[in-house]
């Protein structure tokens, strides 16, 4: 191979010099640089990503990988017209931890201000100008070519398929092992149903009726449309490769007599999802003393209903007379939708039927009974419904049928009468019946409804409060 030395080479004649020949290539030995040539509006990218504050070099583009925390890119100083800088998200990350870029005196798009990039897989190339506009972007781009891909997981006592989608089923507790979190090209959010364990009703007695319990709390999320249930939330869980694990919250238990209020239901939990129990219904005992099992807004407060995901209802109301016996309060702790409602309560002094526990659709229904005379006890609040798709051919399996179409969830349960063949209803969704003449209804299995308060009136000293419902959990994703 032949050397040439020499320092300048140019034309003999005439103002063209070519280098090489057709079909050749003309290459730069490794190190050398280039100068008079210009440029075409393209950089030559660095291709080790930036994971600290920088300054920028002219002529170059830059990945910037901000998944530690935010970066702060600065401009070149004193730049001259041609000038060219790019910028690139590298890990699709710029959405949380934003990029700043320092105008290092000089302006960008005219303003003298620094500029801030905060969207997820953004590319930006600047151009500097002129000293009015200073440097330009000349292109912006937020496209994601990645492929798609899709969550995988496993766990649960049953997962369904259904088209392109999965739903995972938890009855008790167990974790959700996920993967491959997937990407917005495919999928890579959950959605959710997470129910808590229903209140326990409260025990009636010769006295009074026992109250209906809250159903546990009720939060949803789905893509389907039409959702079904008004609360819907408008996000979904962001997945991550975890094991994630999920708590299907117990039913409420019925005091061992009727002298006492049971227990609130057990929480439900996924992820950052987090259901109350209901919360358990008064009973109808008002003598001492007084045994409680169930929180309680005072150590002799047995009348009134407990707060929780729904409220358990009260045997009376908060009046002169009686103003222990005040209904529980729904949606505690709060939430957005709201988790569930208030339980019932009875205005008719001196109160002897009691108030249904509220549903995560509607409150609680008041009882009514004047002193010695028949009186019905309250309905329990109405549930909540998920659209049928969310568990494809086999919906009938899970909640309970209802008023609209979809499943029913997390009814409230009803309150009992006093003295009377009149009874209440719990709300659809699981919430227990009450009856007539003895011990209260349970809230169904897996559906988060309250139970039923037993029922009251002359030579009935002991009809215990019906127990709580379990909860229920459902994921569902797409996974192809």
């Amino acid at each position: 191979m032949s050397k040439i030395e020499v320092n300048t080479v140019d034309t003999q004649c005439g103002s063209t010099l070519t280098l090489g020949s057709s079909g050749k290539t003309v290459t730069l030995a490794s190190g050398a640089t280039q100068t008079g040539f210009g440029r075409t509006g393209t950089v030559d990218w660095c291709t080790t990503a930036k994971t600290a504050p920088f300054t920028a070099v002219s002529g170059d583009g830059f990945f910037v990988n901000t998944s530690g925390g935010a970066i702060t890119v600065t401009l070149p100083s004193s730049p001259s017209a041609g000038d060219i800088v790019a910028l690139k998200d590298y890990a699709n990350t710029w959405d949380t931890n934003n990029v700043t870029v320092a105008r290092n005196g000089s302006k960008i798009n005219g303003q003298c201000a620094c500029a801030t990039l905060n969207t997820e897989s953004q590319s930006v190339t600047l151009i500097y100008v002129d000293g009015t506009k200073g440097w330009q972007d000349i292109h912006d781009s937020t496209s994601d070519v990645t492929g798609a891909s899709y969550i995988a997981a496993s766990g649960g006592n049953t997962t369904i398929t259904c088209g392109n989608f999965k739903t995972h089923i938890f009855t008790a507790d167990g974790p959700l092992n996920v993967t491959a979190a997937g990407n917005p090209g495919g999928s890579n959010t959950f959605e959710y149903i997470v129910v808590a364990g229903g209140g326990a009703g409260g025990g009636g007695m010769t006295s009074g009726s026992g109250a209906g319990a809250g159903a546990g709390g009720f939060r949803y999320f789905t893509t389907l449309s039409p959702a079904g249930s008004p609360l819907n939330a408008p996000v979904g869980v962001s997945a991550s490769v975890a094991d994630i694990p999920i708590t299907v919250g117990g039913g409420g238990a019925a005091y061992p007599n009727a002298c006492g209020r049971g227990t609130n239901g057990g929480n439900s939990v996924f992820s950052t999802i987090t259901s109350a129990g209901g919360g358990a219904g008064g009973t109808g005992k008002d003598s001492s003393p007084q045994n409680d099992v169930g929180p309680q807004t005072s150590p002799t407060n047995r009348l009134a209903g407990v707060a929780g995901g729904s409220g358990g209802g009260a045997r009376g109301t908060a009046i002169p007379a009686n103003p222990a016996a005040i209904k529980g309060s729904g949606n505690t702790p709060p939430v957005s939708p709201p988790q569930g409602n208030d339980g019932g309560d009875n205005p008719a002094a001196p109160e002897k039927a009691s108030g249904g526990g509220g549903g995560a659709g509607a409150a609680g229904a008041t009882g009514s009974s004047p002193q010695c005379s028949p009186g019905s006890g309250g309905d329990g609040g109405i549930g909540s419904n998920i659209v049928t798709d969310f568990f494809g051919p086999t919906a009938p399996s899970y909640g309970t049928p209802g008023p609209a179409a979809g499943r029913y969830f997390a009814g409230g349960g009803a309150g009992a009468g006093y003295n009377a063949p009149a009874t209440g209803t719990g709300g659809a969704g699981g919430g227990g019946d009450s009856s007539s003449v003895g011990a209260g209804g349970a809230g169904d299995t897996n559906t988060g409804g309250g139970g039923s308060g037993g029922s009251g009136g002359p030579g009935r000293p002991n009809d215990l409060g019906g127990a709580g419902g379990s909860g229920f959990v459902a994921i569902r994703y797409r996974f192809q």
